[in-house]
């Protein structure tokens, strides 16, 4: 035997004796203990590297890194340097805000690696120099003997060199609903993660049996920490709205970089005073940036984040909120998110008639059915008490749990059973064989109850059992019952056989001249609900595909029952996950993205088709809750996880959490993502064309020499108080019910469209020009002095830009009733800006800070006829919007 153990090897693919040679170690001695400490020396604890957290001051940090808070900054230290105090305060005020709400919303939503880390904190039995004993799973090390018995979590990646009907369920690592057995035969070395049914991976349960195993991997070297690396070191996607944003700051940090140059030179060659045209520049640098954005943007998305959380949907990210409603393919795992991730009895096939187990049975079927059941509930090796609350409730192998839970339906229980007939004998079940049988004591002899693989126990009846008494089994009938067989296997559905017999001793064979009481066909039941999701998301657009680990008739069953496919589909729509990395290579991406059930995928080819999709301007959302979903969640523009039947690693890796399981959830995010889109939209035309008509207006009266019709400090109000709670009241709007009938909007979709900007333009030259209007009206014809010209200036433009929010309805004819008369919030932003602008007109504080001055009775009249100008002409505007959206599409 080697000294220098080799701890880079493939050991499905040797035999039990060549792994031990490879890593210098005999399964019934195991390792020294000194040896052991030199190879942990060598290789490190058996653990997941501690990931680097989110300190709060990186999450306060990323709450400046947008570029219209970037221009804000500059803006503030502009006023600083020209020691106007008062505007760099306001300015600082808003930035302070926004950043605290923003990093109070993500800073509860971040949840910790440390969950994920004590999740893998288990311990082991393992054999160490001869001796037995319990040990954390820290300290092993490659070539460590571990001896498993059912309950325990495996504790690294071992080859298995000793089984005894040893089953483990690997779900959360393979997305298989079913037990692997184990075995310790080599395989070839071409054989994929999900066959490698003589290894055990560290994180999955062992159900039934007992077995001794050699570590080959540990720590990070598992196939669970591999998937934990991919997590933790890959950067997250930046969401279509990060984009969006950063795209339309670059825009403005321009527009205010030109506009304040060319006001600055025209100002000083014109023969102005040079320190007055650098006030007036960045008075309209000033009116260029929408102060209220980031505060706005920041409220409306947390408002949804808050939305969603009532409905369940726990969101970590504030951006990933409205990227859900332009989600446009989910890829979802099928087991535990489309299916409860258990299995349960739903067919049984009598001599007499198929039966539905979740329907009413007809009651001459009745008898017959029971003693299939009480069979079915003798030969099991699984627990389920009479007081349990849901048929989920049992210990024990899934496929028994389930028989229990169906022989709990007729009252039927184990316990009681085996109190009348105690088990004296068992056969454990072999998957050699496929099959297993109990021998029950009665008065005078035996029962004994078999069950097994159903072409493996028809093989062993002579008889079957009817209502009207037992009938021989021929061949002919025999094909008949493997007829019927096939049938549900095609439906997906695995299939167990149970037939018993009467003998007179114990020691006899107890799979000879057995009499057949039917078969029974189980399956991993779809959750309730997700058929009407199905149909919901059809109906907003979305492409629901379904990708799992899973076999691939059981995806197909599952993705029909559900809605992903119909009856009718043909072979185009499904694809196992061999054929995925060959089509990829040969670039037939068209193939691909007609799949609709892929089976069989790995974690690695998650993420390729997450890729695939996203290539082709998709956003994807991908669903899961095991580990080899992690990577894929991580990668997807939206991850969402389950939060009860979710791992922790898939939890972590996600965007969204789902906490009640429920996959119709997602729809109703949806929905939220798209009205806060749309909010979103609303609430930055809004407040640009409001910018547009602050521009224009001091622009205009600079070129043609009057007095400047606003001053920055009265931009800086109309900025952040009278244009801010009108869009935020847009922000938090329900959004409009036929959002989710539309198609999800493309995700090269800019917040800004053409049309939108001809809005804003059009909307503010109006503005401006019924501003200019009314302060030339009050100079020339009323003789206002300059000061009280200057208010009527002010308040006009306040109170348009308030009624402006109106402009914002989707529809311009609904006029009383539209999603904006019927927002609460709007109505109390109103009330509020209109006190603060008289505040701002009469309290002697502000009105010294403004230099404003009361306009007396006429011109309050003039005020309020002129504000109304552009909420009369909004039918114009966007008439001339949509001509020219038309024109430009042509």
């Amino acid at each position: 035997m080697s000294t220098r153990p080799h701890y880079d090897l493939q050991a499905w693919s040797d035999s039990v004796d060549g792994v031990q040679q490879k890593l210098a170690v005999d399964s019934t001695q195991g390792l020294e203990e000194h040896e052991a400490l030199r190879r942990r020396s060598a290789v490190g604890p058996n653990q997941l590297r501690v990931a680097k957290q989110r300190h709060f001051v990186s999450i306060l940090i990323d709450q400046f890194k947008s570029i219209v808070v970037v221009l804000l900054l500059a803006a503030g230290v502009v006023a600083l340097l020209f020691s106007n105090l008062a505007e760099a305060i306001a300015i600082f005020a808003v930035l302070l805000l926004n950043a605290t709400i923003g990093f109070l919303t993500e800073w509860r939503a971040t949840r910790s690696m440390e969950e994920l880390r004590r999740f893998a904190r288990v311990t082991c039995v393992l054999l160490r120099a001869g001796r037995v004993r319990s040990a954390a799973a820290e300290e092993l090390v490659p070539g460590d003997i571990v001896l498993l018995e059912a309950g325990d979590l495996v504790p690294a990646d071992l080859r298995m060199v000793q089984v005894e009907k040893l089953c483990a369920n690997e779900s959360v690592l393979t997305g298989e609903s079913l037990p692997a057995h184990k075995q310790t035969d080599p395989l070839p070395e071409d054989t994929v993660m999900l066959d490698r049914n003589n290894l055990a991976f560290k994180g999955t349960a062992i159900t039934r049996g007992k077995g001794r195993g050699v570590v080959v991997a540990t720590g990070m070297r598992t196939e669970f920490g591999k998937i934990f690396e991919q997590v933790s070191e890959s950067e997250a996607e930046r969401t279509p709205l990060e984009k969006r944003l950063d795209s339309l700051g670059g825009n403005l940090a321009w527009a205010v970089i030109v506009i304040g140059a060319l006001i600055a030179i025209g100002g000083i060659l014109s023969g102005r005073d040079t320190v007055l045209a650098i006030e007036v520049a960045i008075a309209l640098s000033v009116a260029a940036i929408p102060e209220g954005l980031p505060i706005v943007a920041t409220i409306a998305l947390a408002r949804g984040m808050w939305r969603m959380a009532k409905r369940n949907a726990l969101i970590t990210r504030l951006s990933a909120v409205e990227t859900l409603g332009a989600t446009s393919v989910i890829l979802t795992d099928k087991t535990g998110t489309l299916t409860e991730n258990r299995m349960a009895a739903t067919t049984a096939l009598l001599a007499e008639a198929d039966i539905d187990l979740e329907a009413s049975v007809d009651p001459l079927l009745t008898e017959t059915l029971r003693e299939l059941l009480i069979t079915a509930a003798l030969c099991n090796n699984a627990i389920m008490q009479r007081d349990a609350d849901s048929k989920s409730d049992g210990v024990g192998d899934p496929t028994e749990v389930a028989l229990l839970a169906a022989a709990s339906q007729y009252d039927i229980w184990r316990e009681e059973l085996v109190a009348q007939e105690p088990e004296v004998s068992e056969e454990p079940f072999d998957p050699d064989s496929k099959r297993m049988a109990t021998v029950h004591k009665r008065r005078s002899d035996y029962k004994v109850a078999v069950k097994g693989a159903p072409e493996v126990i028809l093989a062993s009846c002579y008889a079957v059992h009817t209502s009207g008494g037992v009938i021989p089994l021929d061949n002919e009938a025999r094909q008949s019952w493997l007829g019927r067989v096939e049938h549900l296997c095609a439906r997906g559905l695995r299939t167990i056989a149970l037939a018993d017999k009467a003998a007179d001793a114990v020691d006899i064979d107890p799979y000879d001249n057995l009499i057949l009481h039917g078969v029974v066909g189980l399956e991993d039941p779809p959750r309730e609900g997700v058929e009407n999701a199905i149909r919901r998301y059809r109906e907003a657009g979305v492409l629901v595909v379904m990708v799992t680990g899973d076999h691939a008739e059981t995806a197909r069953n599952i993705a029909s029952q559900i809605g992903i496919v119909d009856e009718s589909a043909d072979t185009r729509q499904f694809l196992g996950g061999e054929a995925v990395d060959q089509l990829l290579e040969e670039k037939r991406f068209d193939e691909l993205t007609a799949v609709r059930v892929f089976s069989r995928v790995t974690p690695e080819q998650k993420l390729k088709l997450i890729s695939l999709y996203q290539q082709q301007n998709h956003v994807v959302a991908m669903t899961g809750d095991g580990v080899n979903d992690a990577p894929a969640l991580k990668k997807a523009d939206i991850g969402v996880a389950m939060g009860i039947r979710g791992t922790p690693v898939a939890k972590e890796a996600a965007d969204m959490v789902l906490q009640d399981d429920d996959f119709g959830t997602i729809v109703s995010a949806i929905g939220h993502g798209r009205a806060i889109f749309e909010n979103i939209r609303k609430f930055v035309v809004y407040l640009m064309s409001c910018n547009a008509s602050e521009v224009l207006v001091v622009a205009l009266a600079t070129i043609a020499g009057a007095p400047l019709p606003l001053l920055p400090l009265q931009i800086l109000f109309l900025n952040l108080v009278t244009d801010v709670f009108p869009a935020l009241a847009l922000g938090v709007g329900p959004g409009r019910t036929y959002l989710m009938k539309k198609k999800p909007r493309p995700s090269s979709e800019r917040i800004l469209m053409r049309r939108h900007w001809v809005e804003i333009g059009v909307y503010g030259v109006v503005m401006a020009l019924t501003v200019l209007s009314a302060m030339a009206l009050v100079i020339f014809y009323l003789g206002f002095d300059q000061g009280r010209a200057v208010t009527v200036a002010f308040c006009t433009l306040a109170l348009a830009q308030l009624w402006h929010v109106f402009n914002m309805r989707g529809n311009l004819r609904q006029v009383i009733n539209n999603e904006i008369t019927g927002n609460i919030w709007i109505w109390l932003a109103l009330a509020l800006c209109i006190l603060l602008i008289l505040a701002a007109v009469y309290a002697p504080v502000f009105r010294e800070v403004l230099r404003l001055s009361d306009p007396g009775i006429v011109g309050w009249l003039v005020i309020v006829i002129a504000s109304l100008v552009p909420l009369i002409a909004a039918p114009f505007v966007r008439w001339i919007a949509n001509r020219h959206a038309v024109k430009a599409a042509r």
